[in-house]
């Protein structure tokens, strides 16, 4: 597919080759679906060649996009990895819990992680018959309190925390962070393609009852290293292993030829993955969503968007978003529906017909009424916070309030940008939304004054 766009929908570019979405009813009812939710890492907003990405091209996620719907207006729960994911795991806002305040987890302790008995999107899954596996990035807790697999996931290979060298495999700490289930590994090939071949390889040796697959992808994130970047890892490696910490985040390392490889090789590494969808005969009936942890960081693409991660600013929280679904969705479609992380789980759970625990009530709203019904989508505001600023989304309004505590009013359908403040001139919208913000935030967990 080509990155050209097209016309204007609610203010954003189309690709030639969309259409506007309109659910197609179908009588009758599908095998529950395999389901397939892939991660990038501090992937921007439009990162993609389906989004504009003007050096960057990734034929297989436009080829995705192609086959199902491209929402304009996907959000990631938080501006940050460990709460986005804790919301996609659990359906909920990450400070329901005290580790979803973390932004993100750094080191282990017994409080920043998932609750091995707190209800996931796995354990749901797995208690309905859903064989559960996860590759790559975790994030969400460390050994002995935390893991994947105490959490419903029946397989896991993959780091725990929120980065690691992708040669090496050692992470902020010096040690290597790599586990097989909770058991370290082993692993010095390229990080992005060998979490892909075993993705690749459990879908094959999964045909016999429905699976959920977490693909969680370090890339792009930093350190900057692309394939046959050996001498570069082994540079960082040494430092990190000298007690050098911030020899990870490469802040001296890294240009846009090297990221534009990181997520050119990514995008071959889902193909592959998606190959080995088709070849098990199950592709109609696979579900397969594909989205950021948050937005884009130092060499991302994020027109026409401002901020950046780790900012609730649109270039921290808009990410690109794609479903696809074949037995029930429609191909060639796109949405400026606003959806948001946590939406996804609830998505998920209806699509495969799990109810969610009575006892942990979901935040997220399912989009299937309005993707597999034709009926309205959901209506309710998104929420963020951090704990210095604040934004909530209502239709094209979005209210926000930046570190320091100035308010601003913004129609992010015709001012992405943020650019126009509207707070002098829509008083009551601007208190409406503030009203909003606050309801919700007073069920949730405070930030703590302080964390070690």
């Amino acid at each position: 597919m080509g990155a050209a766009a097209g016309p204007l929908l609610g203010g954003r570019a189309v690709q030639a080759w969309e259409r506007p979405f309109r659910a197609e009813v179908r009588e009758g009812r599908t095998e529950r679906p395999n389901v397939l939710v892939i991660l990038g890492d501090d992937l921007g907003w439009a990162d993609l060649s389906c989004y504009g990405a003007p050096h960057i091209r990734t034929p297989v996620l436009d080829r995705l996009a192609g086959e199902g719907v491209r929402f304009t207006d996907g959000y990631s729960a938080a501006a940050v990895c460990s709460p986005t994911r804790f919301a996609l795991y659990t359906g909920r806002y990450p400070g329901r819990l005290p580790g979803g305040l973390a932004e993100p987890i750094g080191g282990a302790n017994e409080r920043d992680g998932i609750p091995p008995d707190h209800p996931t999107l796995a354990s749901l899954l797995k208690g309905a018959g859903y064989a559960t596996a996860m590759f790559g990035k975790w994030h969400c807790g460390h050994l002995p309190w935390f893991s994947p697999v105490k959490s419903g996931w029946d397989t896991f290979f993959g780091n725990l925390s929120g980065a690691v060298d992708y040669y090496s495999k050692v992470g902020l700490s010096g040690d290597r962070d790599l586990y097989e289930g909770e058991v370290p590994a082993e692993s010095l090939g390229y990080y992005t393609d060998t979490i892909a071949d075993r993705a690749a390889a459990f879908v094959k040796e999964h045909r016999d009852r429905p699976w959920l697959l977490n693909l969680n992808f370090t890339a792009p994130h930093w350190p900057w290293e692309a394939p046959g970047d050996q001498e570069v890892s082994k540079e960082i490696t040494e430092a990190l292993k000298n007690g050098e910490q911030e020899a990870l985040y490469h802040k001296d390392g890294g240009s846009i030829p090297t990221y534009r490889t990181m997520v050119q090789t990514m995008d071959a590494a889902i193909g592959r993955v998606l190959e080995a969808v088709r070849a098990s005969g199950r592709e109609n009936d696979t579900l397969v969503l594909f989205a950021s942890d948050n937005g884009g960081e130092r060499w991302s693409y994020l027109w026409p968007l401002s901020g950046g991660k780790g900012r609730l600013d649109e270039g921290g929280i808009r990410v690109p978003t794609i479903l696809r679904w074949p037995a029930r969705i429609r191909p060639g479609q796109v949405s400026d529906v606003p959806v948001i992380t946590h939406d996804w789980t609830a998505t998920i759970l209806d699509a495969a017909g799990v109810e969610p625990a009575a006892a942990y009530p979901l935040d997220g709203r399912s989009l299937a009424p309005y993707l597999l019904e034709g009926g309205e989508p959901p209506k309710a505001p998104l929420f963020w916070r951090t704990r210095t600023s604040r934004a909530l989304r209502s239709g094209n309004w979005k209210y926000l309030r930046a570190e320091g505590g100035a308010e601003s009013l913004h129609d992010v359908a015709a001012d992405p940008r943020e650019r126009a403040n509207r707070a002098e001139d829509e008083q009551k919208t601007l208190n409406r939304l503030r009203s909003d913000w606050e309801a919700i935030n007073k069920d949730l967990l405070p930030y703590p004054e302080s964390r070690r």
